[in-house]
């Protein structure tokens, strides 16, 4: 409305004109500021208040969650130590002796006198290129005359061929090392002065992979029927889109699966949460409750990181207040199991119950439920802290799991473990180049994840793969 319409108006009129455009100023206000806090939480994400990996932090040291423990920095007294010890008789021995004795003519009248009184070890290593010449022997047998000749070993299947020394240590470092097929190149090449292109490690990593298949089948029958498994994640780039490797893990197994969709649609495709009837950790995927058969357990390090995001960029003290509720508990948990108590006490679980109640009360006081607007589809936008809020309220007992039943654990960093390589090679390589190569790579892991939790050195075991020997689970 412009000045002359504006001058037409009688006084009541104008006023509430003026009514009305200041109510839809404050309307247009009100959404700015949200927007802004909104883009000012996104600036404020680290790896410590959200589930952003470290590598995208800034040059600005975050809060530890960690609380101090009292302790001086270094080994604690009573530790047993991990350093550089004697693994086997010396291979070789040099003597060093008094400068005094050189070129003098009573030498070895002392020499032949003399004792150690020091002796320090150098362990080193030495990098040589071996060449085994594979013979089959032919004989005539004099009891029946027959002509017998040996056979070849399995692996053994070419006139020229790698030794499984190589083909072990050019997997290891394309897979478990993370070092880019070209710089594998490279290294072999260089320290060992063999001719291996990169066309040839590829090849050695994908029959590798196809070695290891039977044991990963068995590791994904295996984590069906454990009684609680922890479950993940995470996007990495594949063929210039995104997909997603998913984890499922315990204790003592690792499976890990590519799939085109990070949702119910991917999980179906791998089979596992369809038959699996035990308890899953996970970090709240709204996918993972489409599993009706499943209980639920949450982790708390992912809500100790957003509780974190909530203090610091809405400055809501009911944040900091249930942080240091859930540390508690996990504090008392771990007390009590030190003491060989399995099952919260029943005072302690109302106390810590009607605890978290209140501290929600006063978050929904602060963080209302909006009025839903008829003018508008859809529900009302709660934003991050509301909508933490909501999943507090809702998912109470799957956040409080790891109090009411002490054998669920406090976290789901197991799984974030077991596929940080995925991140990690992600972060090298920037993806991989085809969808074979993703599960490829996830079938090694799986296999050497395993492996390591069973105590057996990466190298190894995918020697022992190789040569047709895979452990079995």
């Amino acid at each position: 409305m412009d000045r002359g319409e504006l001058m037409k108006l009688s006084k009541e009129e104008i006023i509430e004109y003026l009514f009305t455009v200041i109510k839809d100023m404050s309307k247009t206000i009100q959404v700015q500021r949200e927007e802004i806090d909104e883009l000012k939480a996104r600036l404020n994400q680290n790896s410590k208040n959200s589930s952003n990996p470290p590598s995208r932090d800034v040059y600005d040291k975050p809060k530890s969650l960690r609380k101090p423990s009292g302790k001086k920095a270094g080994g604690q007294s009573g530790h047993e130590g991990k350093g550089l010890k004697l693994m086997a008789e010396p291979d070789k021995y040099v003597s060093y002796e008094p400068q005094e004795c050189t070129n003098c003519p009573k030498a070895a009248e002392c020499q032949a006198d003399k004792t150690v009184c020091e002796t320090r070890y150098e362990i080193d290593i030495e990098v040589r290129t071996i060449t085994t010449a594979h013979q089959i022997t032919r004989v005539t047998c004099p009891q029946s005359a027959k002509m017998l000749a040996g056979e070849f070993p399995d692996y053994i299947n070419s006139s020229m061929q790698y030794g499984v020394n190589l083909k072990a240590l050019a997997v290891s470092l394309n897979t478990v090392g993370m070092v880019s097929i070209n710089r594998t190149h490279e290294i072999l090449s260089g320290v060992f002065d063999v001719p291996i292109s990169t066309g040839t490690i590829s090849a050695m990593v994908s029959d590798c992979a196809q070695t290891v298949k039977s044991t990963v089948d068995e590791i994904k029958e295996a984590v069906k029927n454990e009684p609680l498994v922890h479950e993940d994640e995470t996007g990495t780039r594949v063929d210039k889109r995104n997909a997603w490797a998913h984890v499922s893990s315990t204790e003592s197994l690792t499976y890990i699966e590519m799939n085109e969709s990070r949702g119910k649609k991917g999980m179906d495709a791998i089979g596992i949460l369809t038959v699996f009837l035990g308890t899953l950790i996970h970090d709240c995927w709204a996918s993972y409750f489409l599993y009706t058969n499943i209980r639920h357990g949450l982790c708390n390090a992912h809500l100790l990181r957003e509780l974190t995001a909530v203090w610091e960029n809405a400055k809501q003290a009911w944040a900091q207040e249930l942080m240091g509720l859930v540390l508690e508990m996990k504090s008392v948990k771990e007390k009590l199991l030190s003491q060989n108590i399995l099952e919260p006490p029943k005072e302690l679980l109302e106390k810590f119950n009607l605890a978290f109640d209140k501290i929600l009360e006063e978050a929904l006081a602060l963080n209302p439920v909006p009025v839903p607007d008829k003018t508008k589809k859809g529900k009302p936008k709660r934003g991050k802290t509301g909508a933490l809020v909501d999943r507090l309220i809702l998912r109470k007992g799957e956040f409080l799991l790891f109090f009411t039943d002490f054998s669920i654990p406090f976290d789901n960093n197991q799984a974030e473990r077991d596929f940080r390589m995925f991140k990690v090679k992600q972060k090298v390589s920037g993806g991989f180049r085809t969808m074979q190569g993703a599960k490829d790579f996830a079938a090694i892991m799986s296999y050497t994840g395993t492996a390591r939790k069973r105590g057996i050195p990466a190298f190894y075991a995918i020697k022992n793969a190789l040569i047709g020997m895979p452990f079995s689970v």
